[in-house]
């Protein structure tokens, strides 16, 4: 008697714990968050140590917040390609020696230059961060599991002016540099760990498109960040923004030639992705270009030391990482258009609520609401953006749907630091507390009313759920 042997079928990838998916990804979320923030209340004391000037200020945010945003779209593209996961690991290793780099600077343009390597490797984390996430978990997951690794994010928001000032108070503000490269370590070991491979649609490299797309963002970030110090009619700023604009417009032509685009046009035919990113860019311009300076306020005017104005911004930055899981979870029930619009009113009526109470002699109780108002917004702004625009693209697109959104977010970071210092240098400076009054208070104005833009824009978004 013969008996029939039968192949044993192939093996299942069991799916991994959502708990170690989320800790694999929420990890090195959180580090890159933190570093958006993390210099904000060290600022002054970093400007003193290093004789650092205002412009020096300004580009120790903005020398991360560049490249990261120039090379956003290019990572989401590589990893596409070559293995998002690869592309993953490969800047969370760039970030984490970047950060060694910046805990060993002495002089202003050696930590700009860390921090301009930092952003780099930040922008192969940001985007496939999220690209993984949503792999990694199952559809009816997902929406919450976006929630949850936006709680993280927010909790990257909120600690950072205060890690920022307890390191300065109790060691030095090198060491908030520092203290990434261990946790940098746990983080690789975790991705090539927990996390699977995984790909795009697009199999075959966009040179041309990589190379069009990086520089024109660039430029254009650049000339943006050189504004306020430069002037916006001299021939350096006009020359970067003009080139980096001919740069992009060229890109968008190239994808529309090129059979294997490296970001398909096809995206923006969805008016959920276009309308949630232009919603992205009011809300980081308003909302970064305003904390930028009031993290400052509290150690200018009121002399306070940078601890304790990190402790006194947690209500705004510490909202998120409370809310952003609950509007995940919540999200779908309520419907993520309703949510965003929410945040973006909130948000804009707490800033301008800043804006108008701030002086000189404002006590932190009055303050207190419009911080804790801000915050909601934040906290209600942060899942449902990146849900709407994960569920208005196909699986497929994913990556570079991430890698847009996350571009726009950046950009906007670099444009409202700008124009809002910008402002703030037109009608005040450091020279005494009441100057530095003078300029926060239109600058912080006007970042009200570019997050208000954005509200008026949620309006006009799909209602039906994603």
């Amino acid at each position: 008697m013969t008996a029939v042997l039968e192949a044993p079928a192939a093996p299942r990838r069991a799916a991994k714990p959502l708990a170690a998916v989320l800790a694999a990804v929420g990890i090195p979320t959180f580090m890159v968050a933190l570093d958006n923030l993390v210099v904000s209340t060290a600022l002054p004391v970093i400007r003193a140590d290093l004789g650092a000037s205002l412009t020096d200020l300004q580009w120790f945010v903005n020398a991360y917040t560049l490249p990261f945003a120039a090379f956003l779209l290019t990572a989401a593209a590589l990893g596409d390609r070559i293995g998002r996961r690869r592309m993953f690991v490969a800047g969370l290793v760039v970030f984490t020696l970047a950060s060694a780099a910046a805990g060993l600077a002495s002089s202003p343009w050696q930590l700009t230059a860390a921090r301009a390597i930092q952003g780099l490797g930040g922008a192969a984390v940001a985007p496939l961060a999220l690209t993984l996430l949503s792999a990694a978990v199952p559809d009816k997951m997902r929406t919450a599991a976006i929630g949850i690794w936006g709680g993280i994010s927010g909790l990257g928001v909120a600690v950072g002016p205060v890690v920022g000032g307890a390191v300065v108070e109790g060691l030095d503000w090198h060491w908030i540099f520092w203290l990434n490269v261990p946790v940098g370590v746990v983080a690789v070991v975790l991705a090539r760990t927990v996390l699977s491979e995984s790909r795009g649609g697009a199999r075959r490299l966009d040179p041309l498109g990589l190379v069009l797309s990086a520089a024109g963002m660039l430029l254009v970030i650049w000339g943006v960040v050189d504004g306020p110090d430069h002037g916006w009619t001299s021939a350096r700023v006009l020359g970067m923004l003009i080139t980096g604009g001919a740069l992009i417009a060229a890109f968008l032509f190239w994808q529309t030639r090129n059979p294997s685009p490296m970001m398909p046009l096809s995206l923006f035919r969805s008016r959920g992705f276009g309308l949630v990113n232009l919603v992205t860019l009011a809300f980081s311009a308003g909302a970064f270009g305003s904390v930028f300076l009031l993290a400052q306020f509290f150690q200018v005017v009121q002399g306070l030391s940078p601890l304790d104005a990190g402790l006194r911004t947690l209500p705004w930055t510490a909202a998120p990482m409370i809310v952003a899981p609950l509007a995940g979870i919540f999200g779908d029930r309520i419907g993520q258009r309703n949510l965003i619009l929410a945040g973006q009113t909130f948000l804009a009526a707490g800033i301008g609520w800043m804006g108008l109470s701030i002086g000189t002699d404002v006590t932190y109780s009055s303050l207190v609401a419009a911080f804790a108002l801000a915050g909601i917004g934040m906290g209600l702004t942060f899942a449902p953006v990146s849900t709407v625009a994960m569920a208005s693209v196909t699986e497929d697109q994913r990556g570079v749907a991430s890698g847009v959104n996350n571009t726009i977010r950046e950009l906007g970071v670099a444009i409202g630091v700008a124009a809002l210092a910008s402002i703030f240098s037109s009608y005040g400076s450091y020279a005494t507390h009441q100057s530095f009054v003078d300029g926060i208070k239109p600058a912080v104005i006007v970042g009200a009313l570019i997050v208000a833009a954005g509200a008026v824009i949620a309006l006009f978004l799909p209602q039906r759920k994603p």
